[in-house]
């Protein structure tokens, strides 16, 4: 992925041409440049707050003269009624910023909300919760770093930086062996340095995985409990392991109690509810 701060920067560059184009005329018909104004961002629901660091971007990139005092951090805890930060500056410049700041703020401490939760029913066991790219494109990267911020760990950025033998794949180059192979030999001819997972429909094809070997990780793809905890006995060790498929905070404990290392949950970013807050004018 390229530098994290240049795609920000395209982010929020694209987000205001698409917000603002030729003008906020709502804004420039009624409020006279340059005159100075105070906002406040307020909290309407409970949950993990997320995105206060990009809302700095934000308005700094759109007017280096706004000024930010912050009250509450990336990860904290909220509730209705808290003030995150005020941000004072020229009114236009507020007005211009404002929807495109909660949109993200919104969605990231929505995100981090649900990942918490997750997390947090893991209490005391050292299953990992992974996000997926179950995600809403041109996002992915604020949307993963929220499961961050909400406790939870990134699986993959993309199709890039890391090796998934998923069962098309599999079923594409003619079985198992034939798919972990030829990626052998892809990464090798390459001269890339990736961490392989392969996914596993059955226990028949655990045991296929491992006779090949050469791996890093394997994914159960909706096993039954009994076959997961069957699954992590074979793998013993060898590999790291990895559940999936339709997980929900109700079996999600359950999962984690067989012994994988890590369990991914595409609803962490695909099943969100965003967060309720305002950035409120004070007079």
């Amino acid at each position: 992925m390229q530098d994290y701060d240049l795609t920000l920067r395209q982010f929020i560059d694209n987000a205001f041409r698409e917000d603002i184009g030729d003008g906020d005329h709502s804004t420039l018909a009624c409020i006279p440049a340059n005159t100075q104004g105070k906002a406040k961002l307020l909290i309407k629901d409970s949950g993990i707050l997320a995105g206060v660091n990009i809302a700095q971007q934000v308005f700094h990139q759109f007017d280096p003269t706004l000024e930010m005092k912050i009250f509450m951090q990336d990860g904290s805890s909220i509730k209705p009624g808290d003030i995150v930060f005020k941000v004072e500056g020229k009114k236009t410049s507020i007005l211009q910023t404002e929807r495109l700041v909660l949109n993200i703020m919104q969605r990231m401490s929505g995100i981090a909300t649900q990942t918490r939760e997750y997390v947090d029913l893991l209490q005391g066991l050292h299953t990992k919760v992974l996000d997926t790219r179950k995600t809403t494109p041109g996002i992915r990267f604020l949307e993963k770093e929220a499961v961050k911020i909400g406790g939870g760990k990134n699986h993959r950025m993309g199709l890039f930086d890391m090796i998934m033998i998923k069962d098309n794949h599999i079923d594409f180059a003619g079985g198992i062996g034939q798919a972990i192979s030829k990626t052998k030999q892809y990464l090798s001819e390459k001269g890339k340095d990736l961490k392989i997972e392969v996914e596993a429909r059955s226990l028949d094809e655990v045991n296929e995985i491992m006779r090949v070997g050469g791996i890093h990780r394997i994914m159960l793809d909706n096993f039954s409990f009994a076959d997961t905890r069957e699954a992590v006995e074979l793998i013993a060790g060898q590999y790291e392991t990895e559940s999936s498929g339709g997980i929900t905070k109700e079996t999600i404990r359950q999962y984690a109690e067989c012994g994988v290392d890590y369990i991914s949950v595409g609803a962490l970013t695909h099943q969100v509810k965003s967060l309720d807050m305002s950035l409120k004018a004070e007079l």
